[in-house]
């Protein structure tokens, strides 16, 4: 049976270290002093390839982008989440984003075409000051596919 290298460091979470700056409005930045507990998390919704059946196997479709959502919860209790709703009912296009992890080895997401596409002020009475806000957006990949 394999045992623990003792060697090999396991690394450290850093949740001061979570932020999501839109760089087109800089007002609407977000820092972990602006969020609640949950903090802020990215998810993809699409498969980097497709996989195509064929008679006798199958052909990889490699996509150009994925989809990705990025969800933070807001303090309510703060002026960013002012700014936030303002922005959204002026044009809740945002250009870009980019979610910074909690690990200091992981890099950086950084999204295109992102646009606030959800909110969820959450209950009004007392016990709960988040916020939800959902960013969509496109993250480019398989990047070798431009090199035709």
């Amino acid at each position: 049976m394999p045992t623990q290298n003792p060697g090999i460091a396991r690394g450290v979470l850093n949740r001061v270290r979570c932020s999501v700056v839109v760089p087109s409005f800089s007002s609407l930045n977000i820092i972990p002093a602006n969020m609640g507990r949950a903090l802020a998390r990215i998810s993809f919704s699409d498969n980097l390839v497709n996989q195509i059946p064929t008679g006798t196997g199958l052909v990889n479709s490699p996509e150009p982008y994925i989809r990705a959502t990025i969800t933070i919860a807001l303090l309510r209790t703060q002026q960013i989440s002012a700014s936030w709703m303002a922005q959204i009912l002026q044009d809740s296009q945002l250009g870009e984003a980019t979610i910074y992890s909690d690990a200091s080895v992981f890099p950086p997401i950084a999204l295109q075409d992102v646009v606030a596409n959800h909110i969820d002020p959450g209950p009004y009475d007392g016990t709960n000051p988040d916020f939800t806000l959902v960013l969509a957006g496109a993250l480019p990949v398989n990047n070798n596919l431009w090199t035709y």
